[in-house]
């Protein structure tokens, strides 16, 4: 009878361990992921073809150019009140006239970061092309 007792015990103990791994390994299954829309990025990449664009490989390597760009640069980055779009805008400098470019989060982003462009290369010398894509 003890025999007969211990079989059932292992039987339900396997049996439970059989099933327990079960739910752990669909448990594990990662759900499939819904599909995110494709960016588009079409009208942004047309704007940059145009010859009229400035474009950060257009930027002369003079070293005035290079500091304005530098200083800029450095002056978003110390404010860590920005996202990390606005962390990320591209700065062209050609002759002394800078171009902001890229998407930030919201209007006074894009206010702050031409006040630092400004600040740094002069009144009128600051083009400011940057896109506000508000958090989704």
């Amino acid at each position: 009878m003890k025999a007969f007792y211990r079989n059932v015990v292992r039987t339900l103990l396997c049996t439970g361990l059989l099933f327990g791994s079960v739910v752990v390994a669909s448990a594990q299954e990662p759900a499939s992921p819904q599909p995110s829309p494709a960016a588009d990025n079409t009208k942004v990449n047309e704007r940059d073809r145009s010859q009229n664009e400035p474009t950060a490989d257009q930027q002369k390597d003079n070293r005035a150019d290079r500091e304005i760009t530098l200083q800029i640069r450095q002056s978003i980055m110390k404010d860590k009140s920005l996202s990390t779009y606005a962390h990320n805008v591209k700065i062209v400098t050609q002759h002394g006239q800078v171009t902001l470019k890229g998407p930030v989060r919201s209007e006074e982003e894009k206010r702050a970061i031409e006040a630092k462009a400004t600040e740094v290369a002069g009144e009128s010398k600051v083009t400011n092309e940057l896109d506000i894509k508000p958090q989704q």
